[in-house]
């Protein structure tokens, strides 16, 4: 599936195609979310929305030439839900608090000084809730700009929680303020109802109870009611609907106890209600245990940084750090952007970025990473990349990614949930028909119960059985477990992930991952490290080594393969003065021709000797000797005749052998995929423990070769550094990139791995081992929750505030086995 999803992408307009993120408020269930995705997905121009429940987030690509964002921001306010923050790549929106306005003129004031501002698109404040929203360009104007602004206007920001997340969000800090009140409520009703029944009658007992249950189920229970409506009113009920129908005919039917002598239902209705909010708040908590990544992510950055300017040190905010300013980082504090090492060395901790726990040293010239810490010495560092370029920046963005995408197997919990609520809806009436079609029936099921459940009682009569055995119907139902189910696993397990420096970019790679049945390893930079260094120079009868050294490092020297440098330092060591190449060309897959001091200059492998009608017979046996030892040999010729060979070996990584055991030892197959000729591949291979040689192949040949290991393997993953391995990466059914300290921006891959290790390839196939365990087992609990209770809650056996409860513990129990993965080793 991945393959073909890769192969039939509709890559030939992708650049048309722009992505938004929006902030859903008043999702509350998996159903809601399945809606807004609906919605979306009438619109003309809309390519693909994912609403994710768990985030109340959705992540919409889109064509601007056919919708524009308010567009879709106002479908998703027609289907019944509100969008908070939102936001293109070119420009955001966001809103918060101004303190200080006493009047409209205030108002007037902060609207117009912030729409003055370049790169402000637009700016809009409420007198009311004292709030302003803003749509500006992220890229012209930072956040801290913004606020200036404000405060040089003579308002205030209301900063509405702590930037080190030590209060609740708002939406917690909502959901607990209602939850207390009505749990309050409820107490004491459950007291008074105790009283009256066991102790003595309270006088009014009907008119209390109303009294009290009023705010639960019409106050704190209204955006339930409210979302309940929005829902039947477009024809696609959700969680709300059912909650609602379960509290608030109940609450009507029971003020009839004001006029005839019923059993009346208030009581029922108002914990059914409380139990429901108490679940919402936990449930809005631990989801945001789940999501815990991306702000702990958000608040490694260095709030300020220490620049030099005119010889002088001076603290500005992040924010306002530019490419090429210096900056000074003493020992023990935080790197505050990317950037390279122009005085000093230390040791730096980049456990954040790499999951490596030793700190790693770092010179002049060197590549550092912002929010990575300095241990030891002080630096001073020019700063390289900021914003949304930044290393962080980046990582922040591939687990929102993911995060937002869906894993295959969610789409038939989508189907399913679809129907789930009506069917819910048309099982509650039967259940209700059924009680006064055969009451003998349930009534037998009911005495048999009572012997054992105290809460069965089957003196009541045939009507308020049945309206009592429906309501436990409604409530015990619990669509939202099969909606929590993958999204809060994905959260874990990316965060998790991003920790470890095994960054995910999207759920399909979850799900494939672990069905990887071969994994194809490029040589250079993957198994090797990437820096190979001469080994022999063995020149032809009739020159010497330093005229072949000469030739090939001044040919080379034009070129920008990772092997021309090891020659150019071979040559440098020696105190070899290059020649001026001129004619150069490289030739891929084969190497390099030029012209040095009037001469023609070849320098490749066999291809290119072949190519050029190059006899080299008596450099063979050599050249095969050297190629057995695992080493890349350059035949070099010039003006037709071979002037000798020069060898150069890059070094295995020293977790390859281990690794590549590992996998194997797992039963996936490991191959390798090079340019280099058979022999040297193979020679490579047998170092390692590669079970597969594919060795000659041209870089474009490369796509070709992963197509035909998945005619065979079907499954197939390729390991490359994402520049020229991306085809072949895009080819396969997972792109795997090995990335190195900020280089980790690869488009191509669906998995990035920020060290350069290739044990981390291992830990990448355990961790969506681990997720995908998670969303299994999560899909089952929800599933046999459901098939229990449903029919218990039908044959009259359980109460509807047990129900109630038992609803919120089955969404909870999903959200905190996803939880349990930060517990597993990888």
């Amino acid at each position: 599936m991945g393959q073909q999803r890769k192969i039939n992408g509709d890559a030939g307009n992708e650049s048309a195609v722009q992505r938004m993120d929006l902030s859903i408020e008043g999702m509350s269930c998996a159903s809601c979310a399945l809606n807004i995705e609906k919605e979306l997905g009438k619109v003309d121009g809309v390519k693909n929305a994912s609403v994710n429940f768990a985030t109340q987030k959705a992540f919409v690509e889109f064509r601007p030439e056919k919708v524009t964002s308010n567009e879709i921001i106002r479908q998703v306010e027609k289907s019944g839900y509100s969008v908070g923050e939102y936001g293109t790549e070119d420009a955001r929106t966001l809103s918060f608090k101004v303190g200080g306005m006493s009047c409209t003129s205030c108002a007037a004031t902060v609207e117009k000084t912030l729409n003055a501002i370049a790169g402000v698109r637009n700016a809009t404040v409420n007198f009311a809730s004292e709030r302003v929203t803003i749509s500006y360009q992220p890229n012209s104007v930072t956040l801290s700009d913004l606020k200036k602004a404000v405060s040089d206007a003579g308002y205030t920001i209301v900063e509405e929680s702590e930037t080190e997340g030590l209060k609740e969000e708002p939406g917690v800090l909502k959901a607990r303020k209602k939850m207390v009140i009505s749990a309050a409520l409820s107490a004491l009703m459950m007291t008074m109802m105790a009283l009256h029944m066991f102790v003595t009658p309270i006088p009014g007992y009907l008119l209390l109870t109303v009294l009290i249950g009023l705010p639960v189920v019409f106050i704190n229970g209204w955006h339930v009611h409210k979302a309940a409506f929005n829902a039947l009113r477009r024809k696609r009920p959700n969680m709300d609907v059912l909650v609602s129908l379960g509290s608030l005919p109940p609450f009507l039917v029971g003020l009839l106890g004001f006029f005839y002598p019923i059993q009346t239902f208030i009581e029922m209705a108002t914990t059914i209600m409380t139990f429901h909010l108490i679940g919402k708040y936990l449930e809005t908590r631990a989801k945001g245990r789940a999501s815990q990544a991306i702000k702990k992510l958000i608040q490694m950055g260095a709030k300020t940084a220490r620049i030099v300017e005119n010889g002088q040190e001076r603290e500005v905010s992040t924010d306002k750090l530019e490419v090429g300013h210096i900056m000074v980082i003493r020992p023990g504090e935080k790197i505050p952007t990317d950037g390279v090492v122009v005085e000093g060395s230390s040791l730096v901790d980049e456990s954040m970025a790499t999951g490596e726990s030793m700190p790693v040293k770092r010179k002049t010239g060197q590549q550092v990473i912002g929010a990575t810490i300095n241990k030891q010495g002080m630096l001073k560092v020019k700063v390289t990349k900021v914003g949304s370029e930044t290393f962080l920046s980046q990582v922040i963005k591939m687990v929102e990614q993911c995060q937002g995408s869906k894993v295959p197997i969610q789409e038939f919990a989508d189907r399913i949930t679809g129907y789930f609520v009506p069917a819910i809806i048309i099982l509650t009436g039967l259940t209700f028909l059924s009680f006064h079609l055969f009451p003998g029936f349930h009534l037998a099921i009911i005495q048999w119960g009572a012997t054992f459940l105290p809460w069965v009682n089957p003196e009541l009569s045939i009507w308020t059985l049945s309206f009592i055995t429906a309501t436990a119907v409604l409530v015990i139902a619990c669509p939202c477990a099969l909606g929590l189910g993958t999204p809060t696993a994905l959260m874990v397990g990316s965060g998790m992930g991003a920790e470890r420096g095994i960054l995910i970019r999207n759920g399909e790679a979850v799900q494939t991952l672990k069905n990887i049945r071969i994994i194809a390893f490029d040589k250079t930079g993957t198994l090797t490290k990437g820096k190979p260094e001469v080994t022999d120079i063995v020149p032809a009868d009739g020159s010497d080594t330093r005229e072949l050294l000469y030739y090939t490092a001044s040919v080379e020297h034009a070129s920008e393969h990772p092997l021309s440098q090891s020659v150019l330092q071979a040559a440098s060591q020696k105190g070899i003065e290059l020649g001026r190449v001129e004619n150069f060309s490289a030739i891929s897959g084969m190497g390099v021709h030029g012209a040095v001091d009037g001469k023609e200059v070849l320098a490749g492998n066999e291809k290119l000797m072949d190519h050029y009608g190059i006899h080299y017979s008596q450099l063979t046996q050599k050249l095969r000797t050297l190629e057995s030892e695992a080493k890349t040999v350059m035949i070099v010729a010039v003006d037709n005749k071979p002037l000798g060979l020069v060898a150069l070996a890059d070094t295995l990584k020293e977790d390859s052998v281990q690794a590549i055991k590992s996998l194997e030892k797992r039963g996936i197959k490991t191959a390798i995929i090079t340019g280099d000729n058979e022999r040297t591949a193979a020679a490579i291979a047998r170092k390692v423990g590669i079970s597969r040689v594919i060795a000659g192949v041209m870089p474009e040949g490369k796509v070709q070769e992963i197509a035909s290991l998945q005619k065979e393997f079907e499954m197939v993953a390729m390991v490359g550094d994402g520049i020229n391995d991306a085809p072949a990466m895009k080819q396969a059914n997972v792109g795997i990139a090995i990335g190195t300290g900020t280089d980790i921006a690869i488009e191509a891959s669906d998995v990035t791995l920020v060290r350069g290790e290739l044990s981390a390839v291992l830990s990448a196939v355990r961790l969506s081992e681990e997720i995908f365990s998670k969303i299994k087992q999560n899909f089952f609990y929800a599933w046999v929750y459901n098939a229990i209770a449903i029919p218990v809650a039908m044959l009259g056996l359980l109460h509807p505030m047990i129900g109630v409860a038992a609803m919120s513990m089955s969404s909870l129990n999903v959200v905190y086995n996803s939880l349990g993965l930060k517990k597993k080793t990888i």
